[in-house]
Order: structure tokens, then sequence, then C-alpha cells
């Protein structure tokens, strides 16, 4: 599961690796105004990530280490084992071998 779901769920990560994507400067560039900084920021502060932007630059869609950086912690690192949360329900997700297992139990899909 990428770091970039956590634009939608909060997450508690035990275990993440870092895997080699290919840099398209166009995607991440589209990305940016969609990025809860606040979610990524606290997610980057937990897996001790230390090369995370606070925030948008003036300009970044010219800025191609920003960009890089971006496209790292959004695409690059991956949570392989852990937990979603929803902020709003408080539901837990549990996370195994990078696959987040969404799915309501019998008993949530009929309330």
């Amino acid at each position: 599961m990428k770091l970039l779901t956590h634009n939608l769920l909060s997450s508690h990560a035990t275990e993440v690796r870092i895997k080699s994507v290919e840099f398209n400067r166009e995607f991440v560039t589209r990305l940016i105004p969609r990025v809860e900084w606040e979610v990524l920021l606290e997610a980057a502060d937990h897996l001790q990530l230390v090369e995370v932007p606070k925030g948008p630059v003036e300009g970044y869609e010219q800025d191609e280490t920003f960009l890089r950086k971006m496209h790292h912690v959004l695409l690059e690192v991956e949570v392989l084992e852990g937990t979603l949360q929803c902020p709003e329900s408080g539901r837990m997700f549990p996370i195994s071998h990078g696959i987040p297992n969404m799915l309501l139990s019998s008993e949530e899909a009929e309330t």
C-alpha cells in the first residue's frame, strides 16, 4: 500500500519498505494540490522519514528537487504491515503484506 493512501485515512505502520518507482513528473505535479499535508506529515513523522517537504513550495511545478522528494514519499514508501483508521468512524482496517483489508464484517454491513 503506497503512503499516498494517507490522504484518506491515517495509519499505524509496523513495517515499511522502499520500492523504486519510475519518476513521472506530470503525475506527481497533478498530485500535489490533492495532498492532505497534515496527514502526510503525521505519517512521515511516525515513519521517521526525514526528506519530506513541509508543504508545497511556490513554483513547485518547475522544482525538480521538490517533485522528486514528493515522488519518493508518496509513491516509493510502501506500508507492508499495520492498520488504517478512518478519521470519521474510527474504524480500523488491517494492512497485511501491503494490502489493506477494507471489507466490512457482516454485522457492520447491516447497519
